[in-house]
């Protein structure tokens, strides 16, 4: 069994972010780490694996500082790594998907592609969607369990409430993790050191033939959010507090 799983290099989301210029950010000081989702995707891999055999293969699209977060990924479980690599902040998703297939047509079919249910920076929710279409695979996302026979899959999402939803999908697929498939692994000390002497292959993005700007999107601009203001106490009696509730929502707030 091969199982490709795509990870994220992404700001850890405690971090502070500070812009730079219109349309990026300083990265040399900001804490970066597997993208949350993603782990979810490469624990189910490496799980298969080990009941199974056979090998998981890490993707990621990203800056050079990316395969230190490809190193600490591999100490979870994975084999190899490959590095598809831009000095581009931000790519359109429809570039990123385009890197990944070939990467991944480039080193051979896979049984499953992992990805997590979406990334924590730009929260675009589009990549396994266009990964899939692109290969020409069917695709299921915020999957919470999954099992495996054979050529087929049954996979089982919630869809709000107590329900849940049971999809038969054949193989090869992309696959979308999401919290609760299961319990991502804490790496052990001597996992780490054998990750740093696992191959990563690194790849330039403009041999694949693909070029950054060739995305059908383009990022205008960069903005932080506003901080919030101070909680206001409203004094006196019942009657009084919501008049000056309603004459804050209408003259101070304007949401009236």
């Amino acid at each position: 069994m091969k199982i490709f799983v795509c990870i994220k290099h992404v700001p850890d989301t405690a971090a502070t972010i500070k812009l730079s210029g219109d349309t990026n950010f300083e990265d040399s000081e900001c804490k970066f780490v597997v993208n949350p989702y993603d782990e979810y995707g490469l624990e189910e891999a490496v799980t298969l694996v080990e009941k199974n055999g056979g090998e998981v293969v890490l993707v990621t699209v990203g800056k050079a500082a990316a395969e230190a977060t490809l190193r600490s990924a591999m100490a979870m479980g994975a084999h190899r790594a490959i590095h598809v690599k831009t000095e581009a902040q931000f790519l359109d998703s429809s570039v990123t998907c385009k890197a990944i297939k070939a990467a991944i047509e480039k080193d051979g079919m896979a049984d499953i592609i992992f990805t997590g249910k979406g990334a924590v920076d730009t929260e675009g929710f589009q990549t396994q969607y266009r990964l899939a279409a692109a290969m020409g695979l069917p695709v299921v996302n915020e999957i919470s369990k999954l099992t495996v026979n054979g050529n087929t899959a049954l996979a089982e999402k919630e869809i709000g409430g107590t329900e849940r939803e049971v999809l038969e999908i054949s193989l090869p697929a992309v696959i979308g993790a999401t919290k609760g498939l299961n319990e991502p692994r804490y790496p052990k000390f001597p996992d780490i050191m054998k990750a740093k002497k696992k191959p990563v292959n690194t790849i330039l993005l403009s041999d694949l033939g693909i070029e950054e700007s060739s995305g059908k999107s383009r990022l205008v601009k960069l903005e932080s959010v506003p901080e919030r203001s101070g909680a206001k106490m409203i004094q006196g009696d019942v009657q009084t507090q919501v008049t000056e509730l309603v004459r804050i929502l209408k003259e101070d707030e304007k949401v009236l």
